[in-house]
């Protein structure tokens, strides 16, 4: 399944923020953007979320972006 995310990086924490009215979801990260550390946390919050190993998420498009198309697979 692909989705679209919106990171927010920085945060005080890693959570779900919800989802914007076009169905994106928007993941608060704590980890900075620098060095694909938001990257990494983003896509071990998603993998834990949805119940599968780590190697089954990746980013697909958007890696230097707010914005990303998330491959996972379930």
């Amino acid at each position: 399944m692909d989705i679209a995310v919106k990171v927010i990086p920085k945060s005080s924490r890693t959570e779900l923020a919800g989802r914007l009215a076009d169905g994106t979801w928007k993941v608060k990260v704590a980890a900075p953007p620098e060095k694909g550390k938001a990257n990494r946390e983003l896509c071990a919050f998603l993998a834990d979320h949805f119940g599968v190993p780590r190697s089954r998420v990746r980013i697909v498009s958007g890696e230097t972006s707010h914005l990303k198309r998330v491959r996972i697979d379930v």
